[in-house]
């Protein structure tokens, strides 16, 4: 979903010998080809993503017999569980019945992704995570950069690095493991050579909202660049949350499911075990940088939402999107902004909720943005949201934690 993971999950196909790559950038084309097959009920994504896959077919070379598209899709109530099936009907419909779509789903926790290539479920997990944390290095060193590009730079480059790691085939796992640490540590020292100008006065915006949208930047007006122009730094709500979401809820199914003591729970617990294990590692050397910005574990997330949204009942994204909100009050944010697409489920039931969880956590500013490709005062909008984040960063009760450089730019704590 975003740019980054794209690129990273097509070297680890390509480590297994299938040829992949991200789909190109959307633009005008993307929507004007996703409108022009859909009805309007389905929500923006299923646009884009039609949008994006119908370019591929304009393409000369362009073999539907050799082509597949890889698309996840998901159980429950959202549109989000048909996007697949309607692609399949377009895209057979157009006279390409041919086009494989490959479609795991969250039902397992994404386990049918690796089905007879093992090694994919835990490289696809490294490529999940290293796009997690240079995606956080990219977000918290650009608002500060003196010399503006230097940190996309940075962060095309690690991207590149990394790929090039992740796409090795026949390579031992515990040292492909290694190298990507090891690559992943250049990649920290060259966003720390940025130069930059650290200050704390800086309002910290928090991000949540449909997983999709609020990652894809074409989805949403490239949103979170908006606020960097005008003062602010944004915290991303991250891929690795939605995949500890899949793994909690394959548990409970499993508990309620009567397997608790289980083959299946084994198998689960093994594998949940070297996810964390895997994690810790590439995580390992940023541990100073991330100071202030560590990630919560998916349980505590789920509490923290279930006095407004009771995970048990209430389910996807919008149980994260709320208990997200409420963490990043806890680690001293200034402001919540909730991307969602137009008319999205998730997104209504969270905006229904937040003015109690604002009045609940000293009425800290929360706002729904949506988006369906129609936008026109968006920088107006931020600009207004961005007052009322700095006049209650003068007023909150919750101080942020600052990683250790803020101290050695001279800007203290």
């Amino acid at each position: 979903m975003p740019y980054g993971g794209a690129k990273l999950i097509a070297a680890v196909f390509r480590s297994v010998g299938i040829d992949a790559e991200p789909v190109p950038p959307s633009d005008e084309r993307t929507r004007e080809l996703g409108r022009k097959y859909t009805g309007g009920d389905e929500c923006y994504p299923e646009q884009v993503t039609l949008g994006d896959f119908l370019k591929i077919a304009e393409r000369p070379d362009f073999d539907p017999s050799r082509t597949a598209f890889f698309m996840a899709t998901s159980t429950g109530p959202c549109r989000f569980g048909q996007y697949v099936q309607y692609q399949r009907k377009v895209f057979r419909e157009l006279g390409y019945g041919d086009v494989m779509f490959f479609s795991p789903t969250s039902s397992d926790a994404y386990e049918d992704m690796a089905e007879g290539a093992r090694e994919l479920m835990r490289t696809g997990w490294w490529a999940v995570v290293s796009s997690d944390i240079l995606m956080k290095m990219l977000l918290k060193t650009r608002p500060y950069e003196i010399n503006k590009g230097d940190t996309d730079r940075a962060y095309e480059e690690s991207l590149e690095d990394v790929s090039r790691v992740l796409e090795k085939g026949g390579l031992p796992a515990r040292r492909k493991l290694e190298e990507l640490v090891e690559t992943l540590t250049k990649a920290r020292d060259k966003f720390r050579s940025i130069p930059a100008d650290y200050d704390p006065e800086v309002p910290l915006i928090g991000v949540v909202g449909e997983i999709f949208c609020r990652l894809n930047t074409f989805s949403n007006e490239d949103l979170v660049r908006k606020i960097e122009e005008q003062g602010g730094e944004c915290w991303l709500s991250d891929v690795s949350e939605w995949i500890w979401y899949t793994n909690s809820e394959q548990r409970r199914k499993l508990i309620a499911s009567g397997k608790r003591l289980s083959l299946e729970m084994f198998g689960f617990k093994v594998k949940v075990f070297i996810q964390k294990r895997d994690e810790e590692k590439l995580l390992e050397p940023f541990k100073e940088e991330f100071r202030g910005y560590e990630e919560p574990d998916v349980e505590e997330v789920l509490e923290y939402a279930h006095p407004y949204l009771p995970y048990h009942g209430a389910l996807g994204e919008m149980v994260l999107s709320v208990g997200k909100a409420i963490y990043l009050y806890h680690k001293g944010a200034d402001g919540i902004v909730d991307i969602s697409p137009f008319s999205c489920m998730n997104g209504i039931v969270c905006e229904a909720v937040y003015p109690d969880v604002s009045r609940d956590h000293d009425n800290i500013p929360i706002r729904t943005f949506y988006f369906d490709g129609t936008q026109t005062a968006i920088e107006r909008d931020v600009g207004i949201f961005l007052e009322l984040a700095r006049a209650y960063r003068r007023r909150k009760l919750v101080r942020r934690v600052y990683p250790p450089y803020f101290k050695m730019a001279g800007n203290g704590t």
